[in-house]
């Protein structure tokens, strides 16, 4: 950022930060903060993703903005968590760890819990101006099934989460992704095994050429938002993260407020 870019963002974020605007409120349009900062819309996007992906406002449709909602239910005070007293190995190699780990639950007797890590995955929701999402059909052999999903790969190592996710999208569909903003973070299986999940959305992207990951891209379409609640009920959204990105976003154009929503 330029020096008057970072000056909006701080300015923004002052505000944001000193409680002018609560929990739920409609963050100024993107014309009214133009013409009020004296700043032009394409470094005010800038400004703007940089508080979403720090998590100080929400996007709500194509070029609205929300302040993070209040939450009502209170942290549970005295509730212990469980000891972890060792851990040791018994598989390893780049994809996977099994572990057994010795554990005391609170006034139960310590015993020995399996435990896979695996990788830390980041996954994109790019939707387009017509309400499309970019998906790719696949065939998935431990299931031994066909369905849709969306992009995402493995974060490598010394790589950002963000950086994993739009490499990801350009090398499986061929699409960058404009803006992305960071959605939630989350375990798909936290009993057992530990691999953080990344949930990102984009809303556009550019063709800038054929996928270059022909293992990983399949088919790809553009799949109308519309059609997201028909193939959930036909099984054919088999992925954990594809879920969790689609219903965020079907959640978010029903949302009272929402520009999007119907």
């Amino acid at each position: 950022m330029g020096p008057k870019t970072t000056k909006v963002y701080e300015t923004l974020r002052e505000r944001l930060a000193s409680g002018q605007y609560v929990p739920g409120d409609k963050f100024p349009s993107e014309r009214s903060l133009t013409e009020e900062l004296g700043i032009g819309r394409t470094a005010l996007r800038q400004v703007l993703a940089r508080l979403v992906s720090e998590g100080a406002l929400e996007v709500r449709g194509r070029s609205s903005y929300r302040v993070p909602g209040a939450v009502s239910v209170s942290t549970p005070e005295g509730v212990e968590p469980w000891q972890v007293h060792g851990e040791r190995d018994l598989y390893d190699n780049q994809w996977v760890k099994l572990q057994l780990w010795d554990v005391e639950p609170p006034g139960v007797e310590r015993f020995e819990h399996h435990v896979v890590k695996l990788q830390h995955v980041a996954i994109t929701a790019v939707v387009d101006d017509q309400e499309r999402v970019l998906m790719m059909w696949r065939y998935r052999f431990v299931p031994g099934r066909f369905g849709w999903e969306l992009p995402g790969g493995i974060v490598d190592e010394g790589e950002s989460p963000a950086d994993a996710a739009l490499r990801e999208v350009v090398e499986e569909t061929g699409w960058r992704p404009s803006a992305l903003e960071h959605v939630v973070t989350y375990q798909p299986m936290v009993g057992m095994v530990d691999s953080p999940h990344e949930i990102f959305v984009s809303h556009g992207a550019e063709k800038v050429g054929e996928p270059t990951d022909l293992e990983e891209a399949g088919h790809i379409e553009w799949v109308p938002l519309s059609d997201i609640p028909g193939l959930m009920a036909q099984g054919e959204l088999l992925g954990s993260g594809t879920l969790v990105a689609l219903l965020h976003i079907l959640a978010s154009r029903t949302r009272p407020g929402s520009t999007a929503a119907h």
